[in-house]
């Protein structure tokens, strides 16, 4: 099998318990929650709403129903995004932003329903609160973050960036695909309004699993509409939470899988998972530090990143080495611009990108020392 380093794009493998735990509620409890009264209905019910009340412990909400479930977060931003902005909103927004952030966004501002204001990160790939103070104007109304770059894997400083944005009456939203399952991220101490979270990242659960959370200062419209189970009689989407939000059947054995990763989590301790991840990117980083013709990008310190490594070889394009380590080496990295074009403008990476290792619960020093041999065979 081969040494798998590209856990930001998706978590692998899972906990074995996330395994078991699919295969059984497939055979035994897979029917469509809310629609009958019957048995298995019931348990497909039951499990979302376990789900729901994990989450809502697990990143301190406001309450349960306040979690709704998506297909990943980039639906979840994207539900977000179109369903609380007007015409002739401002949003503040930075160039560490995924394509999930900054493509709804830009579309939105070249249809001339929005304007945008894009904040550049420092050289380690951090944002200066005071920047974000000094870009609000009178119709700003929200501000949307990545709570960690997926290029560079620095951390956010949220909770004063949070504070800003209650101070100033905004809406303040949190991607936290990199962070959520590895970093503290407190929604009501942060003052964050929305959420959105992949489940297939750090929380360790199954891919078409996701989540936002929408704050009672957030008034969201309408995503899709539809069945929603418990109300077949309104001619339009009930306003009830999670309901208002989830239209049709919702992906039940997915959540299933998700309860059970974010379990593991709990179970481990994020601290644990993330100092272990971290370590590891900062011994490859070290290795680096010891070979000719590799560039390394980001913060250093432990507390200011996650597990996430972007380098270059001063001799081959990022997609040809991430080749070559997969063809020859048997190693799964992720080569190119990572969704995430403006901080590679920014590093002066574009258009080839870098290659990204971002190691997880699972991965060894050991992969790592073998990562390292192959950069500096390939290097020779």
């Amino acid at each position: 099998m081969s040494i798998y380093f590209d856990n930001a794009a998706t978590s692998f493998p899972k906990p074995e318990d996330v395994y078991r735990t699919l295969d059984r509620f497939a055979r035994q409890s897979l029917a469509n929650p809310g629609r009958a009264g019957h048995k298995m209905a019931l348990a497909a019910e039951h499990v979302l709403d376990e789900g729901r009340h994990l989450l809502n412990q697990f990143f301190h909400g406001k309450e349960p129903e306040r979690f709704v479930f998506t297909l990943n977060c980039t639906d979840a931003l994207n539900m977000a995004f179109k369903g609380v902005l007007s015409e002739g909103d401002h949003v503040i927004t930075s160039n560490l932003e995924h394509n999930s952030v900054s493509r709804p966004l830009r579309a939105m501002e070249l249809a001339g329903r929005i304007t945008l204001t894009r904040l550049t990160a420092d050289g380690g790939g951090t944002l200066d609160p005071d920047a974000v103070r000094k870009a609000i104007t009178n119709e700003t109304r929200l501000i949307a973050l990545t709570h960690a770059s997926n290029v560079l894997g620095t951390v956010q400083p949220l909770a004063e960036i949070g504070r800003i944005a209650r101070d100033h009456d905004l809406l303040f939203l949190v991607d936290a695909a990199q962070t959520a399952g590895v970093l503290p991220l407190d929604i009501q101490e942060m003052n964050v309004d929305l959420l959105a979270a992949p489940g297939h990242k750090s929380l360790l659960g199954p891919t078409g699993t996701g989540f936002l959370y929408v704050g009672p200062r957030a008034k969201v419209s309408a995503w899709r509409e539809g069945g929603t189970g418990g109300d077949s009689s309104s001619e339009t989407q009930p306003r009830e939470y999670p309901y208002f939000l989830e239209g049709g059947t919702p992906n039940v054995l997915g959540v299933a899988g998700l309860v059970e990763g974010v379990r593991y989590v709990q179970r481990e301790g994020m601290d644990k998972i993330h100092r272990h991840e971290v370590e590891l990117v900062e011994r490859l980083w070290r290795k680096l530090d010891e070979l000719k013709g590799y560039e390394a990008f980001g913060h250093r310190h432990h507390d200011r990143r996650v597990g996430t490594l972007s380098f270059r070889s001063e001799s081959l394009p990022a997609a040809e080495l991430g080749g070559i380590l997969d063809q020859a080496f048997d190693i799964a990295v992720r080569p190119g611009l990572h969704c995430a074009p403006y901080i590679h403008k920014a590093l002066h990476t574009a258009p080839e990108g870098t290659v990204r290792i971002s190691p997880g619960p699972f991965n060894t020093a050991e992969e790592i020392d073998t990562l390292a041999s192959a950069l500096a065979e390939i290097a020779l």
